[in-house]
């Protein structure tokens, strides 16, 4: 039976363990959006689980939605970004970049070009969002044409490249709360072209971004993630919630994607629906797990990978904590986004391995 230390081959990789670093958004990027000093370090000293998947990453200027969030898509992203994967690997680690398009949950104090966001229909989510001077009303975003649509996939496609030009292994496509998740909600998405109306025509951007990105850097280099339970922001399913994530994953596996990662809040029967449609690997984070429950849904052959945020933040040897039975610390809160004035390995690359000898 498997557990969560036996090795998994994923698409192209061997992973020695199948414990995943989930993506998690720390906001210390450099001004050009280039990893922050500390960020080679801070991945690689998590690099013993089986893979990481990086914090966001925008794959343009449209894309950022937050302060200090880093990109890929210019060659200072590149060789930025190729510090911290020579990092990992030098440990025997794994890294995927995550892309992460923003969409409407943007501010222009937070993009390089300072214009507001942009999403499939011109719908504010009626939210607040933080820049560099406090929290701000996000704006109502300025719909794509679908000129632009073509444009933004092709960002993605770009952006993958530069992904694996930087020494990734792999790409993450970021598809919660965010841009790919605002076409596919009717709540956000009113258009009456191509990508609009339907559930298949809401689903079409998320599944012609996968095709571009596998058509660019192949689909064993590729994932996806996805939250049916999601609903904050403005993003409503309503009552066709399952069947749209049936469709969307069905047609996904078909352009064989290496994983589908779940963030999975309740309504379990659905979780199992897509299961049923999906052939390749799942990876699977449930964001109230307790300790007891590590590595569960792997033993019961639900998900062949499951995916921590704060338990790897706090816990740079997790790993080794998890195999040996030593307790696990717990993550700052506090430090969670951006440093400490005249501190930022504090909340960041200061959470001490357990001892040793």
């Amino acid at each position: 039976m498997a557990t969560v230390l036996s090795p998994l081959t994923l698409g192209r990789i061997e992973l020695a363990n199948r414990l995943v670093m989930a993506p998690m958004t720390r906001a210390r990027a450099r001004d050009d959006g280039s990893p922050g000093e500390l960020a080679a370090e801070y991945y690689a000293q998590r690099a013993s689980v089986g893979l990481i998947i990086t914090e966001g990453t925008q794959p343009s200027d449209d894309g950022q939605g937050y302060p200090a969030t880093p990109g890929i898509y210019t060659d200072a992203h590149v060789h930025g970004w190729r510090k911290v994967t020579d990092a990992v690997h030098a440990r025997g680690g794994h890294i995927f970049f995550q892309l992460m398009h923003a969409g409407r949950m943007s501010h222009p104090d937070n993009t390089p070009h300072h214009r507001p966001g942009v999403a499939p229909s011109a719908i504010a989510p009626g939210a607040q969002i933080f820049t560099m001077t406090g929290l701000k009303d996000i704006p109502t975003p300025r719909a794509l044409s679908t000129q632009e649509i073509r444009q933004t996939i092709a960002d993605y496609r770009h952006a993958a490249r530069r992904a694996i030009d930087a020494g990734a292994d792999g790409v993450e496509i970021h598809g919660i709360a965010y841009l790919v998740h605002q076409f596919l909600a009717a709540s956000s998405n009113v258009r009456t072209d191509d990508y609009g109306g339907s559930l298949e025509s809401r689903a079409r951007f998320a599944i012609e971004v996968a095709r571009a990105i596998t058509a660019e850097i192949g689909a064993d280099r590729t994932g996806i993630r996805l939250s049916p339970g999601f609903s904050s922001w403005g993003l409503d399913h309503g009552a066709e919630r399952l069947e749209l994530y049936r469709y969307l994953v069905g047609e996904l596996d078909k352009v064989g994607l290496a994983y589908l990662h779940i963030v999975h809040y309740g309504a379990e029967d659905i979780l199992h629906a897509l299961r049923e449609v999906w052939s390749r690997a799942l990876i699977l984070n449930r964001p109230e797990r307790v300790r007891e429950d590590i590595g569960k849904d792997i033993a019961s052959g639900l998900a062949d990978l499951e995916s921590y945020g704060q338990f790897t933040l706090a816990n740079p040897d997790f790993v080794a904590r998890l195999r040996s039975g030593a307790p696990l610390s717990k993550a700052d809160a506090g430090t969670y986004f951006g440093s400490r004035a005249g501190s930022p390995a504090v909340g960041y690359t200061d959470y001490p391995a357990m001892a040793t000898g």
